[in-house]
């Protein structure tokens, strides 16, 4: 959870009130954040030095991470002020970014806009500084994802471009320095800079930097990295231009969103913003901000029933506008129907008519946290009191049941554990080696799922065999007896690009046998034993009915002519390969250093769901 430090003083004469520790330790708890420290309760400060609350914040409410934001919540949760009305001010001719096309090869959204009359004072500025800062480090990802630029615009002149140039072609003097550098200088310099340092990785190997121009081609910053010292906010500043690149376009413009909503109240006209018109490579023109609300549908009945409160539609309304949300009915429900919403809704107790009007809320910019009617619910929870809810006997009774597979997954270990194997618990990933190369196996880059940034070469894949893993722990524990009669029931992963996600897990049992003979006899009687307890007989190659046979096959994993396919006879006619059966061949125990021969079986146990 992110932590924010405010003026107790300042925050006080803003709720005009005069709390207590205690007393605003407690409001804070039921406004859902947390007072960490009061640091006039240290003892006593040093002569200048203001108390400081240290606050602790929910991470996805990006509007409580600065002075104006929170105490802006906390005033309307108090009742004391109304949600501001965000405006964005219709202007004739906006200031214009145009975006280079070489910009796609770095950062390639950019998104903008003015604040106008802004009166600043040294905490304004500071919380203005420090809001970058704490969105920096949460929502735009250490900056990799978005980095903010600000700048005095009475020291830059429109239109302005978004490009990305080599690094020796960008010159100019980085905020708060003297020297004149280009980008190669600038990397060098801030190698030694412990904030800006943490930044350089995100551009120094690519072959162009992004560069924001003014019209008379002035550097105006560098993004991720830094500002130009030529348009640097000072306490004189007016007129505020906020450019904010980054490569995830929803991240950028609740950043902007953000940054506009909790400085606007200080224009002159207040919470007033200016736009700034984005023209793309294809030609594209897009204006920002966007501040228009956005609307969410849900009901007395479904909020009454998820915190478990009976109220009606207008008090509902009431709470949800402490929390910043402009709710209105719209009569059109009348009773509800369900038993269960009546229990839920009312602590499990029997009642009449439960109300279900429409409701429907107007969600501000500055709450990109509500994603759906649950959230609206949560928000609900903490306007009436967490504390205020009363307590309530369940009587939904619900039955816990084991998914079908697991419950199959069971009945294969429990046959294969009685008939005297021992089960094995292997890692999901493994080399790459280990999946392909070691077992004798191509690649054809259809199968693997390869992990992008693997910390060793021992976890560069998700395994798409079982085989591996248990000749890894026959590897392990070559100094017990032989023989080795190990088995797993797990799932390996493949790919699939008919997926969501573009791969699936598949669960398989594999069983490993090694002794001083191969003894296939042994391994395809285990075989034999899993497939009767799934009922499952074993037929003659060709034969009609639900049964399996092996199929000769040639399998590159096994010795020559003592390999097979499992195939199964399906319900419906169809006849669907399991797996495979056979005795390891040589290269493969040689791979992993096993002394004494190996038969194994793996086979795909889905089909018999």
């Amino acid at each position: 959870m992110p932590t924010i430090n405010i003026d107790k003083q300042e925050l006080f004469e803003y709720l005009d009130n005069k709390y207590n520790t205690d007393q605003f330790r407690e409001l804070c708890f039921e406004f859902g954040i947390e007072l960490e420290e009061d640091t006039s309760e240290e003892g006593e400060l040093a002569e200048g030095e203001r108390a400081k609350l240290k606050i602790d914040i929910p991470a996805n409410r990006y509007d409580l991470l600065c002075f104006e934001g929170l105490s802006r919540a906390l005033g309307i949760f108090l009742g004391r002020e109304q949600t501001p009305d965000y405006r964005v001010t219709p202007v004739a001719n906006p200031f214009r970014i145009t975006v280079a096309k070489e910009c796609a090869q770095v950062r390639p959204f950019v998104v903008g806009a003015v604040l106008r009359g802004v009166k600043l004072t040294k905490e304004r500025y500071q919380s203005f500084i420090d809001l970058q800062d704490k969105l920096h480090n949460n929502l735009c990802r250490k900056r990799t994802l978005v980095s903010i630029g600000t700048h005095d615009l009475d020291t830059v002149q429109g239109p302005f471009t978004y490009e990305a140039r080599r690094p020796e072609d960008i010159k100019f003097v980085p905020l708060n320095q003297t020297e004149l550098m280009d980008g190669r200088r600038l990397i060098e310099f801030y190698e030694g800079d412990m904030h800006i340092r943490k930044f350089l990785h995100i551009i120094r190997d690519s072959p162009v930097y992004p560069v924001i121009y003014d019209a008379n081609q002035t550097v105006m910053s560098l993004p991720p990295l830094i500002n130009s010292e030529h348009s640097k906010i000072t306490l004189d500043t007016k007129n505020i231009f906020i450019e904010i690149t980054a490569t995830d376009l929803t991240k950028v413009n609740m950043v902007l969103n953000i940054m506009v909503t909790m400085f606007s109240g200080y224009c002159a006209e207040p919470f007033t913003v200016e736009p700034v018109e984005v023209v793309y490579p294809d030609g594209e023109k897009i204006v920002y901000p966007e501040l228009d609300l956005r609307t969410m549908t849900t009901s007395t009945s479904y909020l009454n029933g998820i915190v478990g409160i009976q109220k009606s539609s207008e008090e509902i309304v009431a709470l949800l506008k402490k929390m910043s949300l402009d709710a209105t009915v719209e009569k059109s429900g009348g009773e509800v129907v369900s038993d269960l919403l009546k229990k839920m809704s009312l602590g499990g107790k029997e009642s009449g008519a439960v109300q279900n009007d429409r409701i429907s809320v107007k969600l501000p910019v500055t709450r990109p946290d509500i994603l759906q009617e649950c959230d609206i619910a949560e928000d609900l929870a903490i306007a009436f009191g967490y504390n205020k809810i009363p307590r309530a006997q369940n009587n939904a009774a619900t039955v816990g049941v084991a998914l079908p597979l697991n419950k199959l997954a069971d009945l294969v270990r429990k046959e294969m554990a009685m008939a005297g194997w021992t089960e094995a618990l292997t890692l999901s990933l493994c080399s790459h080696d280990e999946n392909f190369k070691f077992l004798r196996r191509p690649d054809n880059g259809d199968e693997a799922v390869v992990l992008e940034n693997p910390k060793t070469i021992e976890y560069q894949v998700c395994r798409s065999t079982l085989l591996p893993g248990l000749l890894k722990t026959i590897r392990e524990n070559k100094m017990h007896p032989i023989p080795f009669k190990v088995f797993e029931v797990s799932d390996v992963v493949l790919k699939n690009p008919k997926r969501e996600r573009g791969a699936q897990n598949e669960r398989r049992a594999c069983a490993l046998f090694s002794s001083r003979m191969a003894q296939f006899e042994v391994i395809q009687g285990l075989l034999d034993t899993v497939m009767l307890s799934l009922n499952v007989s074993r037929v003659r190659p060709g034969a009609q009915g639900i049964g399996y046979y092996l199929e000769e096959a040639d399998i590159p994993t096994y010795f020559a002519g003592r390999s097979a396919n499992v195939v199964y006879n399906a319900e419906d006619g169809s006849k669907v390969v399991l797996g495979s059966i056979g005795v390891i061949h040589p290269e493969v125990l040689g791979h992993y250093e096993l002394d004494y021969p190996v038969s194994s079986f793996e086979i795909n146990i889905e089909p018999f769901l």
